[in-house]
């Protein structure tokens, strides 16, 4: 030690100082072999587990040997490459993503409505608790009759049931965040003097943020598997749609790779939302700010 106060007082207290490099060379931290540091890799992880099903999913179909029943996952990818080259799938995508993008968007706008009313008035809190309790039991799809008869054929019923899928998971999800924001956070937003939107979107918005996450993917799954399932019922009705109605079309054309083609498409497209959205925001929030449990 070069510095005299440090050298003077690890005189008079020597069991208080130690140097750093009397650390036994036994006991610091050894580097992580290959093996480890790609066990540690959740995308090599996952997308070796992808490959374990494929393979396993390929392997059954075959002793199956029923391509009515379940096709092999070779003949799948083969279908769907088809489509995509012939631009069917793209299209019938396309026409689906628009379609749930309005959903979901208009559902997000009314769940923050309705959470702002319920967090500024007791009233507000008291309608929302109320109607959700109403309505987020009732599966989306069962509203699709009424749909039809209030907003026809068309977009209308579709985004209908998307919002209804859509709004009541975000706005409990969120007012239930908001309403466990810690007190000491509160505080200290009102000492920095923060009122109205300076309030909400610099202390309620991150106090709440992995509430308000969890509550945009539990509604972007329900609007994602509730247009899947409208769009076969308006696919049947009026020969136009997209993944829905193009896993109806060819199920009825008994072309069964298509089918598991289109299904296929919807599992990945899930996935690539789930891991190219949702967890990277995850990653840079809710885990950057040390939130996550």
């Amino acid at each position: 030690m070069s510095n005299p106060a440090a050298r003077e007082a690890a005189a008079e207290r020597p069991e208080l100082f130690y140097e750093p490099e009397s650390v036994p060379a036994e006991i610091r931290a050894a580097p992580k072999s290959l093996l480890t540091r790609l066990a540690d890799n959740t995308v090599l992880r996952k997308t070796l587990l992808l490959i374990v099903l494929a393979v396993l999913w390929e392997i059954y179909a075959r002793a199956l040997d029923n391509a009515l029943v379940l096709p092999t996952f070779s003949s799948t990818v083969v279908a769907m490459v088809s489509a995509l080259a012939s631009g069917e799938l793209p299209q019938a995508t396309a026409y689906t993503l628009g379609l749930l993008f309005k959903g979901y968007l208009a559902g997000l706008l009314i769940a923050a409505v309705l959470t702002a009313f319920a967090s500024a008035t007791r009233l507000g809190a008291d309608l929302l608790e109320t109607l959700t309790a109403m309505f987020n039991p009732l599966p989306s799809i069962a509203l699709l009759p009424l749909a039809l008869i209030w907003f026809g054929l068309g977009e209308g019923s579709v985004i209908f049931v998307l919002i209804h899928a859509v709004l009541w998971a975000v706005a409990l999800n969120t007012h239930a965040g908001f309403r466990e924001v810690s007190r000491t956070l509160r505080m200290v937003g009102q000492n920095y003097g923060l009122t109205g939107l300076r309030y909400v979107f610099r202390i309620l918005i991150p106090g709440a943020f992995p509430s308000i996450l969890t509550g945009l993917k539990i509604g972007w799954a329900f609007a994602w598997r509730t247009l899947i399932a409208a769009e076969l019922v308006f696919g049947s009705t009026s020969g136009s749609g997209g993944l829905g109605w193009y896993i109806f079309e060819r199920k009825n054309q008994l072309l069964i790779p298509d089918v598991f083609a289109g299904l296929l498409t919807v599992i990945l497209f899930g996935l690539l939302v789930e891991n190219l959205v949702f967890r990277v925001l995850e990653k840079r929030t809710v885990i950057r700010w040390g939130m996550s449990g």
